[in-house]
């Protein structure tokens, strides 16, 4: 029999503290920088966004989003044989122990399956899918829980209006499972290292000392221009693998970033924008997190049924960029 990967279960959380544009606007007045709701969502989309409460962390959003997805999927918790967590906001310096461990942990899942987490930033979501389909048509794995999760807040520079009003916090989670009915249809991921400054956070450790700028760094210019470049072709590669059209399409899902992007790519797509699945207004760039989060919704509402083909496609840091083509 051949195997197949299938989405069978998503989840989001999306931690209390929900902060507008005037309320951030505000909030930056005090530290002297000027901002305005008007000037956030012309350039943006963006009207508000959610902010973890102090000492919150990615695995505690990562859990909530995980439990979710797990319910959903009608499995239990020991039940899940793969962990994979994309993250760029890690619980740990260094990176270690994993936020998937730490995620594993809270869970009570005590089975020691595999745990790890992926660092592709804004498409590492994308990247953890992809992983996650080989891993279980291998026939190494059978039920995979992958989580996008971020606390971007902890980077900000919030004397920085171009990039402090653009992000936030949250998770998305679903879990995949074996079948023999197709479920991933394509997967196909990119990087380009040399790229690698124009979205970044510049600083590192040496000795416990913090050696930069521990704050996102971003060339927002440049950014836009390599997203629109190469969002619509990563789309259509995606496409080709899977033998088909744009047209058949049910909704696309793109990294929820500027909506200003995310109507180009739909634009070259050919794809109408009720077809898009938007969130950014409401959420911010959530990173790892904004693809799940977005899917998990409109599951969730009803809007994408059971037998939709949907696409969901990243670009971040890295720089790096990908799509999956998933029939739900």
């Amino acid at each position: 029999m051949t195997l197949y990967s299938k989405i069978i279960g998503t989840g989001s959380y999306l931690p209390p503290g929900r902060v507008t544009n005037h309320e951030l606007a505000m909030q930056l007045a005090e530290k002297g920088v000027e901002t305005s709701d008007e000037w956030i969502v012309t350039r943006s989309g963006i009207s508000a966004r959610h902010f973890a409460e102090p000492g919150a962390k990615s695995s505690d959003l990562a859990v909530e989003a995980a439990r979710r997805a797990i319910e959903r999927s009608g499995l239990s918790a020991n039940d899940i044989d793969l962990i994979i967590l994309a993250t760029s906001t890690p619980d740990h310096l260094g990176g270690f122990p994993s936020t998937a461990c730490v995620v594993q942990h809270k869970l009570g899942i005590t089975n020691g399956c595999p745990a790890m987490d992926v660092q592709a930033v804004c498409s590492g979501f994308v990247y953890a899918v992809s992983i996650a389909d080989k891993f279980i048509k291998s026939g190494v794995h059978k039920n995979v829980l992958i989580i996008g999760a971020e606390v971007f807040s902890r980077i900000l520079n919030f004397e920085d209006r171009t990039t402090c009003v653009l992000f936030g916090d949250g998770a998305g989670a679903v879990v995949m499972t074996a079948s023999s009915e197709p479920g991933i249809l394509a997967t196909k991921l990119h990087a380009d290292g040399s790229h690698g400054n124009i979205l970044c956070v510049p600083g590192s450790v040496n000795a416990g000392v913090l050696e930069g700028s521990a704050f996102m760094h971003m060339d927002g210019q440049a950014v836009f221009k390599m997203a629109v470049s190469v969002l619509d072709k990563v789309a259509h590669e995606a496409l080709e693998i899977a033998g088909m059209s744009a047209s058949q399409l049910d909704w696309l899902i793109p990294h929820q970033a500027n909506i200003r992007i995310m109507q180009g790519t739909a634009k070259k797509l050919g794809l109408p924008m009720e077809r898009m699945v938007v969130t950014v207004d409401q959420q911010g760039n959530t990173s790892a997190a904004s693809i799940p989060l977005a899917l998990d919704k409109a599951v969730r509402d009803g809007r994408i049924k059971q037998g939709h083909h949907v696409m969901m496609e990243g670009v971040g840091g890295g720089f790096t960029w990908g799509a999956v083509l998933a029939r739900m």
